[in-house]
């Protein structure tokens, strides 16, 4: 039953698969292989920095099997859903992986990850700190059997110091790492993005960490004698609340060397003039960013200042932070005359930066967005449509990532073939594993 289950899956799936799993590159991409082919990412995340990291990872071309619990990542259910009662952020989040469903509450289903484990180059995982190690899947425990093994730790303070057992989501994190502090309104309570900013950014980070290891581990053709590789792995910890502390800028020299606390300062930017929002008679805001010297010299050149008008003495960001009021009024003034579009007409010959607040309608229809190709469609094949998820950058010219396939639809539809590919399993013993609650496999939504 097993085998039969097994052709009809890749049917369904379609296309030829590499070695690693992944489906052949389309023609477009004819020649162009992702830099990541070849690396092996284990995800035991769930929710969204741990899922994000991988995600990218597997945009450039990493093989990554994504390890779900039996009801799958929570995030399946978030937000908007389809007519499936899938989540349409699922898609794009969970787009390129391959989803196993293992029951890492059972002793059978650990020793299955540890197995994947041994044949992983990275193993991404944000459970809160010490989970791993009452599973026995630690990075001690894993080094034992895969010394090359990359592991990646994302949590809400780190695997160290007094917060690391706290509970950290990236709403708290956000505030504990400054963020929330310096944004909004002064005479306001804190505000954040209506985003998880604390989750991408630790997502990020893991990125940038985990590719950094892979470099360590794999050397440099130029790197010095006296330094060579010696091809071992290394953990990668990642504080969601450290993540947002890497924004901050000078806040903290500033502190320390001024005694001065950063504060909200609404729309505009502390210390660099001018900077701000301006509405139109239309009613539409746009943003306005002339606060070099020669830029607010070409702002009052298309605002028809003329030469010896008080607004030109302003000629250093200095002058310029001591006299916002006046500068913004003046600026406010000038914008409010005349609808946005003609106000950003006149800018762009000036050549100031300038534009709109977008929206995401705004972003789908705008041409600069979809010459750049920040847009791919791809089909969800029990809804026998398309959807649009965004791509990922950065670009690449010679390498481009690129998606293959969208979120699965189900948790566990790789389960099989993960198995066969990374452990070399045979049909009896996948069958064994399936009979004993270590795994679970779903069969491809037609």
């Amino acid at each position: 039953m097993i085998r039969t289950y097994l052709g009809m899956r890749r049917l369904a799936l379609g296309g030829r698969r590499q070695p690693n799993g992944r489906k052949w590159l389309c023609s477009q991409h004819k020649g162009k292989r992702p830099p990541l082919e070849g690396v092996r990412v284990l995800e035991l995340g769930q929710l969204i920095a741990g899922p994000w990291a991988g995600t990218v990872l597997a945009y450039f071309g990493a093989d990554v099997v994504k390890v779900e619990p039996p009801n799958g990542d929570p995030i399946r259910g978030w937000r908007m859903l389809d007519e499936t009662g899938t989540s349409y952020w699922w898609r794009g989040h969970a787009r390129n992986k391959r989803s196993i469903c293992v029951d890492l509450n059972t002793e059978q289903g650990r020793e299955v990850v540890k197995k994947l484990a041994g044949e992983s180059d990275v193993i991404i995982e944000n459970f809160r700190p010490g989970k791993m190690e009452e599973w026995k899947l630690g990075p001690e425990d894993l080094e034992r059997i895969n010394p090359e093994l990359i592991y990646t730790r994302i949590s809400g303070y780190g695997q160290t110091g007094p917060y690391s057992k706290m509970p950290g989501f990236a709403s708290v994190c956000e505030a504990v790492g400054g963020l929330r502090y310096v944004n909004g309104f002064p005479d306001r309570p804190s505000v954040r993005p209506n985003l998880s900013m604390g989750d991408t950014l630790a997502g990020l980070q893991g990125v940038i960490g985990i590719l950094l290891a892979l470099q360590a581990r794999n050397g440099n053709k130029r790197k010095s004698k006296d330094a060579p590789s010696d091809g071992k792995g290394q953990v990668v910890d990642v504080a969601i609340y450290e993540s947002v502390f890497s924004l901050l800028e000078g806040v903290v020299s500033e502190y320390d060397g001024a005694g001065v606390i950063r504060g909200p300062s609404g729309s505009t930017l502390t210390g660099i003039v001018p900077s701000n929002l301006y509405k139109g008679s239309d009613g539409k805001d746009i943003i306005i960013g002339a606060n070099g010297d020669s830029l607010y010299s070409r702002l009052l050149d298309a605002m028809e200042i003329g030469k010896e008008h008080q607004l030109r003495s302003h000629d250093s960001n200095k002058k310029r932070v001591e006299n916002q009021g006046e500068i913004d009024e003046a600026i406010g003034a000038w914008v409010a005359m005349r609808p946005t579009g003609e106000t950003l007409d006149i800018l762009k010959t000036f050549r100031i930066p300038s534009g709109l607040i977008y929206s995401v309608e705004d972003m789908v229809n705008d041409p600069h967005y979809v010459d750049r190709e920040m847009f791919e469609g791809v089909e969800i094949p029990e809804l026998k449509k398309s959807l649009k998820i965004p791509a990922i950058s950065p670009r690449l010219s010679r390498t481009p990532g690129r998606t293959v396939h969208p979120g699965r639809s189900a948790p566990g539809v790789d389960t099989l073939d993960v198995l066969e590919d990374w452990l070399g399993l045979q049909t009896d013993e996948v069958e064994a594993m399936v009979e004993e609650g270590a795994v679970r496999h779903r069969k491809v939504p037609q």
